[in-house]
């Protein structure tokens, strides 16, 4: 469903010269109008200026709508929290990429398609002894994804729609391949190869901490937890990586090197450490008779300290994730008898306080998914290294969906922002021997 021209226009004026101009206003199924700004530099000799792109629309999408002062978030239209308690990651894929949901036999062909290409290249697997031991998981997955290209030539003509399917779906199916061998490289094991038997949330589990010298069963309830997870974090609009990998796109790069690029942005503690950061607060508060202490600094306006992991730049009211999350963290905690862990405890109280204190409710500071995400991946034995590892293996499905869908989109044009330059104008070169 593509925009259409609202039967208005918004009118701009100079001021200073009494000119004024008509912009068309572009309408989209929900959500605030925009103002076609496309032809302003040739109308008018001039460009806007919007540091962070916070107030530009850069593309028309039909994957995913936030309305942030409502708390939703829709994928093609289905309500988040729908999704994450009815349906599993697969099938969440399914609607990411082709936009309505799958028929029983549609789902399962996907499935299939996506559990036989969960293998790497063998030679690939030597890719990673290339790196130190100590590498953070996040600098091996940018390696790995980007090296993609290197070993499948045949999925790497962006104009040709095959070449677009066969690398979407190596991407969605290798990554928590990619992701666990990260992860077991830096402690010395040896890697675990995929199993065909298992579901996608099922194998990364398996993938991750099965020891090849005894049985290794997938609990049930952390096997959920792991698909929610995902499901909550598959794609959320035109964020910094997202928009990172259009932007890598619109040069006309390939699928590896577009998600090499996302990932690389995803790893800024600004957007996926967020929940790392939670557990290094955490940490940093140390027992719960401190809490008061840190709720008062979080209170002081000149104080730098912020309680991370509660509120979001985009939602104005209580993250729709974070809900889901809650009750996830709960089954988690019981399943694994989790009574005495510090952390956590104080995790959980406070976010007791934090709820109750007039001060974080007035101003909509709630919990956020990367408060809970961060406890459940600690209670579940994952370390704070792979936390981001994790979300960029749930984003690659929106990355692939968003790039597909600026690939086909016959509006897009090579990403080149403008600048307000504040430099020195043109300047006469001196000789070395003149300057003084």
């Amino acid at each position: 469903m593509k925009n259409k021209i609202a039967d208005h226009t918004f009118t701009l004026t100079n001021n200073a010269t009494g000119e004024s101009w008509e912009l068309p206003v572009l309408s989209g199924t929900v959500g605030p109008d925009v103002i076609d700004i496309r032809k302003l530099y040739a109308d008018t000799g001039h460009f806007t200026y919007d540091p962070g792109y916070t107030s530009t629309g850069s593309c028309q999408s039909d994957i995913t709508y936030i309305d942030g002062d409502k708390g939703e978030l829709l994928y093609r239209g289905y309500r988040i929290e729908e999704l994450a308690v009815n349906s599993d990651y697969l099938e969440t894929c399914y609607i990411l990429i082709y936009g309505d949901l799958p028929t029983q036999e549609q789902l399962d062909t996907f499935r299939r398609r996506i559990t036989y290409h969960t293998m790497l290249h063998e030679q690939l697997l030597s890719f990673y002894r290339g790196f130190r031991r100590d590498s953070h998981p996040m600098a091996i997955m940018v390696g790995v994804v980007g090296a993609l290209s290197a070993f499948y030539h045949d999925s790497l003509d962006i104009t040709n729609p095959k070449h677009r399917f066969i690398a979407s779906t190596r991407l969605i199916a290798k990554m928590p391949t990619i992701a666990a061998n990260a992860y077991r490289y830096s402690l010395g094991m040896p890697f675990v190869y995929p199993r065909n038997d298992l579901t996608y949330a099922e194998n990364f589990l398996y993938m991750m901490f099965s020891n090849p010298c005894e049985e290794y069963k997938v609990n049930p309830v952390l096997t959920r937890a792991m698909d929610r997870i995902l499901i909550l974090h598959a794609d959320h609009e035109q964020n910094a990586s997202t928009s990172t990998v259009r932007i890598a796109g619109s040069s006309g790069a390939n699928p590896f090197a577009c998600i090499a690029a996302g990932i690389a942005c995803l790893w800024g503690p600004a957007h996926g450490g967020a929940n790392e950061a939670v557990l290094t607060m955490l940490e940093e508060i140390g027992t719960k008779d401190r809490i008061p202490e840190f709720i008062a600094r979080a209170k002081d306006k000149n104080d730098p300290f912020r309680l991370m992991g509660f509120g979001h730049r985009v939602y104005k009211n209580f993250d729709p994730r974070a809900r889901v999350m809650h009750q996830t963290a709960r089954e988690v905690f019981e399943e694994l008898g989790v009574t005495h862990d510090p952390l956590l405890e104080l995790a959980v109280e406070l976010e007791k306080i934090a709820l109750e204190d007039p001060y974080f409710v007035e101003k909509k500071l709630y919990p956020n998914v990367d408060f809970y995400s961060g406890i459940i991946f600690r209670a579940m034995g994952i370390p704070t290294s792979m936390f981001t590892v994790l979300f960029a293996m749930a984003r690659t499905v929106g990355w692939v969906a968003q790039w597909n869908e600026m690939i086909e989109d016959p509006q897009q044009k090579i990403g080149r922002p403008r600048q307000l330059y504040t430099g020195h104008p043109e300047r006469i070169y001196e000789p070395i021997e003149n300057r003084g």
